[in-house]
């Protein structure tokens, strides 16, 4: 094998890219980098019946926002193309066809309902879900328990059949994992796998070495749900005379439900209330819009960052990292064997973290769009920019600008009255009055000179400024937040500051 670094994300286009699939692009990635070497974007689209319409292209589109470019792609082409596997279907039977030759493999001819036969048959307390394996394959319509003649006169008629892995008995596979160490399995546990199936078309264990090899894929990195299969694949390498060139395995920890317990799906986020894709995807079987990261407001930065401390560390206490830093003290070792517990609390720590890293001009295009979803007027940019800035320390995403600052477009849509009525008093009642009335005349309308006159006045009505204050920030915001109360009605204007006091007078 060659000792250039060669990685591989090999999806299948057959749903939204869960963010555990992100950090397997992630570490594909950072470990690519690290060692100057490539990584490959290769589509696993054999199983055409789970194939979903616009799934390839979500994949590309999430990879671009992330900023996790692949060096070989279907769409980048590269010296190993086609990359995707339905392009490669005419190179695999000549192998599954070699494994048959060799003994290692054999055709298949029992139908679904045979199997469904065996499956009843054989089942029992101790063995629920009995497996085409080494103890029940004599007994099965395939050509170990039948003459060549027989064999080829059923492959002449074409016969629909699968080529099947022929498991040795007795036998223990073994393997080192980079992040677990030395890994044996028992053969006997290992069902016969099916290789090629009766279209003609590849299975994952078959294509997945077959395109590996060819490739020339040095380390193949992958979630720990494919350790049951690594000994399928282990031997797929040995039988077709690859063994030297098999690449260096590391099987991912699971990213896991915010209590610990059990893998993080996204019926989880449904009912945690939030996103497991990157980007928004729309369920093809119910029609479903779900959220992504991308669309709650979470900076691509942030969530590279997030997704890398989703099982690593680099051994201190830093968390924040940039891609760069990271491409250069990315080790596979300092992976973790335990799974990783989804934290989404700690998710929008990390992207208040890159908010505020952020200049405010930076900031801009990104936030306009959460606000533009809000009002009907075109945002201007500058008048965007000192919005940020006021509210910026605040926000944990993009889409909470607006929940911070809707109150500088438009006037807020609900008043808290209650919070103003308890130490309300007619001599407050006329200061407003008298002090929206005078706004007009008003020559310096700064954060700094309306304070100024605003506590002054407050004074000559023998009023202390402190109490006004709270009443002020309701008549502007609605309720008891925002940031300085004069820099809001600065940014308002005096007419936007007058109506809104009056308004809210004209209900106490």
């Amino acid at each position: 094998m060659s000792n250039k670094v060669r990685v591989r994300f090999a999806p299948s286009p057959t749903g939204g890219l869960h963010l555990g699939g992100v950090r397997t692009v992630l570490y594909n990635y950072l470990f690519a980098r690290h060692h100057a070497g490539e990584f490959v974007l290769r589509i696993e689209d054999t199983d055409q019946s789970r194939y979903v319409e616009g799934a390839e292209q979500y994949i590309y589109d999430c990879l671009e926002w992330c900023g996790l470019n692949p060096d070989e792609s279907p769409l980048k082409g590269g010296p190993y193309a086609p990359y995707r596997q339905s392009e490669r279907k005419e190179l695999y039977r000549k192998y599954a066809e070699q494994l048959v030759a060799q003994g290692n493999a054999y055709y298949a001819f029992d139908t679904p309902e045979e199997l469904e036969q065996m499956r009843n048959t054989l089942k029992t307390e101790a063995n629920p879900n009995p497996q085409y394996d080494g103890k029940t394959r004599s007994g099965m319509r395939n050509s170990l328990n039948m003459s060549v003649e027989e064999v080829n006169q059923l492959l002449s008629e074409g016969k629909p059949h699968v080529v099947r892995i022929k498991m040795p008995v007795g036998e223990t596979i073994s393997f080192t994992d980079m992040i677990r160490g030395d890994i044996s399995n028992i053969s006997d546990l290992v069902d016969d796998k099916v290789l090629l199936k009766a279209d003609g078309m590849p299975t994952y264990h078959l294509a997945v070495v077959v395109d590996d090899y060819l490739m020339k894929i040095s380390h193949a990195f992958r979630g720990e749900e494919w350790l049951p299969s690594a000994p399928v694949h282990i031997l797929l390498w040995r039988y077709l005379g690859w063994a030297d060139a098999m690449p260096q395995w590391a099987h991912l920890p699971l990213i896991l439900k915010p209590d610990g317990h059990g893998k993080l799906s996204k019926r989880d986020g449904q009912r945690l209330g939030f996103p497991v894709f990157a980007m928004q995807w729309k369920d093809a079987a119910t029609n479903e819009l779900l959220e992504g990261f991308r669309e709650q407001g979470f900076l691509p930065e942030a969530f590279i960052n997030i997704l890398a401390m989703l099982g690593w560390n680099d051994n201190t206490e830093q968390e924040v990292f940039s891609l760069d830093e990271l491409v250069q003290k990315f080790s596979i070792d300092r992976v973790h064997k335990g799974g990783a517990k989804f934290d989404y609390d700690k998710a929008k720590w990390f992207n208040h973290q890159y908010i505020m890293k952020k200049a405010d001009t930076e900031l801009v295009p990104l936030v306009k769009s959460f606000i533009e979803k809000h009002v009907d007027i075109a945002v201007k940019d500058d008048f965007l920019q000192r919005v940020i800035a006021l509210v910026k320390e605040r926000c944990h995403l993009l889409s909470e600008f607006w929940q911070q600052g809707h109150f500088f477009f438009t006037a807020p849509p609900t008043i808290d009255i209650e919070a103003i009525k308890g130490k309300w008093n007619e001599q407050k009642q006329a200061f407003f009055a008298n002090w929206a009335n005078q706004l007009d005349g008003v020559a310096d309308w700064s954060a700094v000179a309306l304070e100024e006159a605003f506590g002054q006045m407050a004074t000559d009505a023998g009023l202390k400024k402190g109490e006004l204050m709270l009443p002020l920030r309701i008549m502007l915001v609605g309720g008891k937040y925002g940031p300085g109360v004069f820099d809001i009605a600065e940014m308002i204007g005096k007419e936007e500051v007058e109506k809104r006091v009056n308004a809210v007078l004209a209900q106490l």
